[in-house]
C-alpha cells in the first residue's frame, strides 16, 4: 500500500481553490482571471498527473494561460483584461487607504506594485497576435 501523502492533497485542494476563484473573475470584473489560473496550474501540477492532464484540457486553461505557459504569449484582449482588473482592485486598494489616512509609504509601494504589472505585461509578455 503507499503512503499518504498530505502535500498532494493539499495542493489538489490549493489548484481547485483558486481555480474557482479564476472562474469567478470570468464573472466578476473585479477578480483577475489569469493569476488564479496559473497558480491553480501550479498546484495541480504539483498534486497528480491526472489532475494536471484534466486542467490543462480545459477551455479555460486554453484560452487564459496555455500561451502564457508555453511561449510566454498573450492576446491583446487577455493583456488588457488582466491589467484592467488588476488596476480595479489596486485603485480600490488605493482609495481605502486614502479614506484610512494611511501612511505614504504604502501607498508608493501599492503604486510600484501596479507599474511593475503594466510594464511585465506590456513589455516583457509577448503578444499574441492570432487568436
Amino acid at each position: 500500500m503507499k503512503p499518504i501523502n498530505p502535500a498532494k492533497y493539499t495542493y489538489a485542494a490549493l489548484g481547485l481553490f483558486f481555480l474557482g476563484m479564476g472562474a469567478a473573475g470570468i464573472l466578476l470584473p473585479l477578480i483577475p482571471t489569469t493569476p488564479f489560473v496559473l497558480l491553480a496550474a501550479i498546484c495541480f501540477g504539483k498534486s497528480s498527473d491526472r489532475l494536471n492532464s484534466w486542467f490543462i484540457s480545459t477551455r479555460l486553461y486554453k484560452n487564459n494561460i496555455e500561451g502564457l505557459a508555453k511561449k510566454k504569449t498573450m492576446t491583446i484582449k487577455s493583456k488588457l483584461t488582466l491589467l484592467a482588473a488588476i488596476t480595479a482592485l489596486m485603485g480600490i486598494s488605493f482609495f481605502v487607504m486614502h479614506v484610512a489616512s494611511a501612511p505614504f509609504a504604502p501607498r508608493v509601494i501599492l503604486v510600484v506594485i501596479w507599474l511593475l504589472h503594466v510594464l511585465y505585461f506590456g513589455f516583457k509578455i509577448k503578444t499574441k497576435l492570432t487568436s
